[in-house]
């Protein structure tokens, strides 16, 4: 059937006559919209408005929707609109849809550019506090759980840790050697290229041996776990909750925190200060190969210098971090996580978030060392 035979507009005097046949169904929605749309689009010279149904032959909630269209667009042209003809089996929900939906749209009041900006901010400040206070509870949740497996070390489930110790240290070590290397050569070559300048070569040692043990080894690190682990420990957790298998261990009878969350936040407590001690060799490494190389410092000169320059207290400010960015890293990534809803929209939305959250908290947590420790004099 054409699409101009379901629905033919006839002028009777100053009545509109619209004569709707055939199949008024989804399938063909599309075509009777654009009718529905060319009838009024120009002001008929008519004072009233009739829609036959008599032909009609099929008809589901599409259509009878654009039936009520019709009509109601008769009356707001206030052209007291009739339907006649109604088969009875389309009476009761032509019926339905005619009581459905009457309110009229609200207004969304203009705001001006301003206003939406602040409107912005307010609603990121509130996520902030919003995520601040998970963390928190979380927090709480996390050292109830460790009390009770304090009184009770047979219920700490260790071939969980070692599994997950495995997955993220051990088989990480490979990436953060690599990138802890080019890092390392990296400040080296730049620390001679630009200190040959004043004659001061010497100093790259000083600059590449403080800056990896205090700062960048650890901060290095920490943000690789971030992208690897964390992201891992998030996409995890929230598949879980999708499958609701977190449902069925309470249904057993068991603590999710304990069985899942705990392990994964032990093992990365440990592995993240040996992957910072690994880190920053492979680091150290790399601006030794590059000052022999590029800047003509012998091995033995360059661990020499070394020696002089680095202090215990320098190895002691980036290993404190270690730790402390873990757990952020761990407890960000599991919150993250259990915030999972059922669709994988939500699980790559939270597994983002994860990432990005934990190495912001990573790079603002390492501030605050650096002003506690400069404040103590360390």
């Amino acid at each position: 059937m054409a699409a101009e035979a379901l629905l033919h507009v006839r002028v009777e005097g100053r009545r509109l006559v619209l004569d709707a046949a055939g199949g008024w169904v989804a399938a063909r929605a599309s075509e009777i919209e654009a009718l529905v749309e060319g009838v009024f689009r120009k002001r008929p010279a008519v004072d009233a408005v009739e829609i036959n149904l008599t032909h009609l032959e099929r008809l589901d909630t599409v259509g009878a929707w654009l039936i009520e269209r019709l009509r109601r667009a008769a009356g707001d042209a206030k052209l007291y609109p009739e339907i006649v003809g109604i088969d009875p089996r389309f009476k009761v929900l032509l019926d339905e849809v005619a009581i459905s939906n009457k309110e009229p749209p609200h207004p969304h009041p203009r705001k001006g550019a301003l206003i939406d900006f602040l409107e912005h901010v307010g609603i990121a400040v509130a996520e902030v506090g919003k995520d601040l206070s998970s963390i928190v509870q979380f927090t709480g949740e996390v050292v109830v759980a460790s009390g009770r497996v304090l009184l009770a070390p047979m219920r700490l489930r260790f071939t969980s840790i070692v599994h997950h110790l495995d997955r993220v240290g051990f088989r990480a070590v490979p990436i953060i050697v690599l990138i802890n290397f080019l890092i390392g050569a990296i400040l080296a070559q730049q620390g001679i290229f630009h200190f040959r300048r004043f004659g001061a070569e010497t100093f790259v040692v000083d600059m590449v041996g403080i800056l990896v043990l205090r700062e960048v080894g650890v901060l290095i690190v920490s943000i690789m776990l971030a992208g690897r682990s964390g992201s891992a420990y998030t996409a995890e957790l929230g598949s879980m909750k999708m499958r609701e298998e977190m449902d069925a261990l309470r249904v057993m009878g068991f603590d999710p925190v304990e069985v899942l969350i705990l392990p994964r936040l032990i093992a990365l407590i440990v592995a993240l200060p040996l992957l910072t001690i690994v880190g920053s060799l492979a680091a150290l490494v790399g601006g030794g190969l590059v000052s022999w190389v590029y800047g003509g410092f012998p091995p033995e000169v360059f661990l020499d210098r070394l020696r002089e320059a680095v202090t215990l207290d320098t190895i002691k400010v980036g290993m404190i971090k270690a730790p402390f960015m873990a757990a952020v890293i761990g407890l960000v990534a599991c919150v993250e996580g259990l915030r999972v809803e059922g669709s994988a929209e939500s699980l790559g939305e939270h597994t983002t978030n994860s990432v990005v959250k934990s190495i912001f908290l990573v790079i603002v947590l390492d501030g605050f060392f650096a002003v506690f420790f400069a404040a103590i004099g360390v």
